[in-house]
């Protein structure tokens, strides 16, 4: 090796250290912000309505969602008339304490292993409602079924006011007819608002 040249150095960055830490902080906080909104919100808005935790034990956080019925006669007398736990794939699951404040017109059930299913009432009409939507007759309630990647939001369609049911994919049938049946007995039965 002759020894005429000058070792190589390494390339020194023109930005000041706290820069050059936002510079690539920046980014890795805004993917991550945007993942959080993605779980939140889900595709269409409807999906996983509820903020799951790694720590199911606590108040179940929920994000609130346009809701103009929620406080409406009808959604109270529901909301008091729902069981107290609903049993979801074997599980008996009871009402999950909601962390304040809690939008009006919800409730979950859930417990420290299972994820929580989350019922809200008052809803605006589904987006996905349409004459063509194929609609499922459970305890002579209609509902819509809008699926998540890890979670179902099933709306009843044919009463005076939406009511949406969000369960997990592995949550079995029994919380949505355990819901059907409170609600047929609880709500009049109406027509299906296809058209908005």
């Amino acid at each position: 090796m002759p020894q005429d040249q000058p070792p190589e150095s390494e390339p020194v960055s023109s930005l000041p250290r706290p820069l050059l830490a936002v510079a690539i902080g920046l980014p890795v906080l805004l993917a991550v912000a945007v993942a959080a909104v993605g779980l939140v919100l889900g595709t269409s808005g409807a999906d996983d309505p509820a903020s799951p935790s790694d720590d199911n034990s606590r108040p179940l956080a929920l994000v609130p969602v346009n809701a103009p019925a929620a406080e409406s006669p009808d959604c109270t007398t529901l909301l008091g008339k729902l069981p107290v736990s609903v049993v979801s794939d074997g599980a008996t699951l009871p009402r999950r304490e909601l962390a304040a404040p809690a939008p009006a017109g919800t409730l979950a059930w859930g417990d420290a292993e299972h994820s929580p299913l989350v019922l809200r009432c008052g809803l605006d009409r589904p987006d996905e409602l349409s004459p063509t939507a194929q609609l499922r007759v459970v305890s002579d309630v209609q509902w819509l079924e809008v699926q998540g990647d890890e979670s179902s939001t099933w709306f009843a369609v044919d009463r005076p006011v939406f009511v949406a049911l969000t369960v997990p994919k592995d949550a079995g049938t029994g919380p949505l007819q355990d819901v059907s049946t409170t609600i047929r007995d609880t709500l009049a039965k109406g027509p299906v608002p296809t058209q908005g």
